[in-house]
């Protein structure tokens, strides 16, 4: 079903929406549109990516592990492949999805939904985990996570 979405459905949208905006502002127009949604898109892609990488080595040099940061190097790699599809609704969304709040609200949702942050032992205030315990003033973040060691 998955697929079915992804191969036929979405592009079929596209190509409605890219029609729509052809007989409205005309074909040469649209195409110069899509292609500089493609370049504007891949420019900020670029910039903000090399800004998480940045957040990744500060992260990596404090000894914390930057496992949200690397979600949202995902996330921007999804972007870029979204605002390179031709097309307005995945442009949009791609747009969307590099406001760097909107990202880490759609990070931080996506962790909770799928049940990989503690929220029941922790209280989410902004960028950082604080814990309740009056012994620990510490920031910390919390991914919980399940692992396995297979036998050879």
């Amino acid at each position: 079903m998955f697929f079915l979405f992804l191969f036929v459905l979405i592009p079929v949208v596209e190509l409605y929406f890219m029609l729509q905006v052809g007989d409205a502002v005309g074909a040469f127009n649209t195409v110069l549109l899509v292609v500089l949604t493609a370049v504007i898109g891949g420019f900020l892609v670029r910039v903000q990516g090399f800004s998480t990488l940045l957040r990744v080595r500060e992260q990596m040099e404090h000894g914390q592990m930057p496992a949200l940061e690397i979600i949202e190097g995902s996330i921007l790699l999804v972007c870029g492949v979204m605002l390179l599809l031709p097309g307005f609704v995945t442009d949009s969304l791609g747009f969307v999805l590099l406001i760097p709040p909107v990202r880490k609200a759609f990070v931080i949702w996506m962790l909770k939904h799928k049940k990989v942050i503690r929220t029941e032992q922790n209280t989410y205030e902004g960028d950082v985990h604080y814990d309740h315990d009056e012994r620990s003033r510490r920031t910390t973040r919390v991914i919980d996570a399940d692992s396995w060691k297979e036998d050879k």
